[in-house]
């Protein structure tokens, strides 16, 4: 696995603005921590849920084409079976990386991601990578 490695290296260097799918508003949840760990490391965080407003004092959207501003990774914090439909709408967009958060795996996402040139990670904590690796 050491070109996942170096993927991953590549993905948190190249990246500033990550766009986190599945984003809670609830301190509590995994999907708020990692991210608020990952703004304090200085990334800008992008909440993508249909279910809440805002997130981490940032403007959450409804969808992925709803945000108006270039992103550079997606950060998936949804159940692998809803990951394929995401997989067909990150392929129309021109945003390089996808990294799906420990526990979401998919095979056929990650084809479809692939197939147009995305670079993928599945099944990793991108928190735990950012603090080994970086």
């Amino acid at each position: 696995m050491a070109d996942e490695k170096s993927l991953m290296i590549e993905m948190l260097k190249n990246s500033k603005t990550i766009a986190v799918v599945g984003l809670s508003d609830n301190p509590n949840r995994t999907s708020y921590q990692i991210a608020k760990a990952m703004q304090k490391e200085g990334y800008k965080i992008v909440p993508v849920n249909p279910h809440i407003n805002e997130s981490l004092g940032e403007k959450a959207y409804a969808t992925i084409h709803d945000v108006p501003e270039q992103i550079d990774l997606v950060n998936v914090f949804r159940r692998s079976e809803y990951v394929e439909e995401l997989a067909q709408n990150l392929a129309k967009t021109d945003i390089p990386y996808v990294w799906m958060q420990q526990g979401v795996q998919n095979n056929k996402a990650y084809e479809t991601l692939t197939e147009v040139g995305k670079k993928v990670i599945m099944n990793q904590c991108i928190k735990v990578a950012h603090a080994v690796l970086m």
